[in-house]
């Protein structure tokens, strides 16, 4: 499936209900080509799945289409296997494209950073990884993944229609840190 087509084709809309309302669509037909065409699946099929379900602004497990080649990736990156690629073909897509990092203290959401380790002094973060869904070079969603244990993910939507700023998750750390400290300065000097 192209994304790129998706997007000229008049598939962007600006609220939430029509973005949820063409992913259901979306999902429909790609199932439904899967099912009655298996022999011309490609070999890239798997990837190019996962590309469009983790652009979903809903999650990536949002729609039942999406569990088997989602859970699939997760089981792959918790193994160390390498991120799948999804190939446009002719024409092709360019600028549509997503990424794995996995997250550290260096790499994370501010909201799921934490103290842990030894006499709780070392910055951890709650998530295994962030994988980052760019349409057009443009970071369209980042899905945090095993947030907390695994399973659990936790969507941003940047995309058409979408209010969040993004933000660069290499910065996390300095903003809690900061905040820590003035919290500790605010409650008399710590502990």
């Amino acid at each position: 499936m192209n994304l790129s087509r998706l997007k000229t084709n008049g598939w962007r809309f600006q609220t939430k209900h029509g973005i949820a309302h063409r992913w259901a669509i979306a999902l429909a037909l790609f199932a439904g080509t899967s099912l009655l065409a298996p022999c011309v699946a490609r070999a890239d099929d798997w990837g190019c799945q996962v590309l469009l379900c983790l652009s979903n602004p809903g999650g990536p497990e949002q729609y039942g289409a999406c569990v088997p080649p989602i859970e699939r990736l997760w089981s792959a990156l918790r193994h160390g296997d390498p991120f799948p690629t999804c190939d446009f073909g002719a024409g092709g897509s360019h600028g549509t494209f997503a990424t794995n990092t996995f997250a550290s203290d260096a790499y994370c959401r501010e909201n799921l950073l934490y103290w842990g380790g030894p006499e709780q002094s070392e910055l951890l973060c709650c998530a295994t990884g962030a994988i980052n869904v760019d349409i057009d070079n443009q970071l369209y969603t980042r899905v945090w993944w095993d947030v907390a244990g695994a399973g659990s993910t936790i969507t941003e939507f940047y995309g058409a229609g979408s209010t969040q700023v993004p933000y660069d998750p290499s910065q996390s750390a300095a903003l809690f840190l900061q905040q820590s400290e003035q919290q500790n300065s605010a409650g008399g000097g710590g502990q």
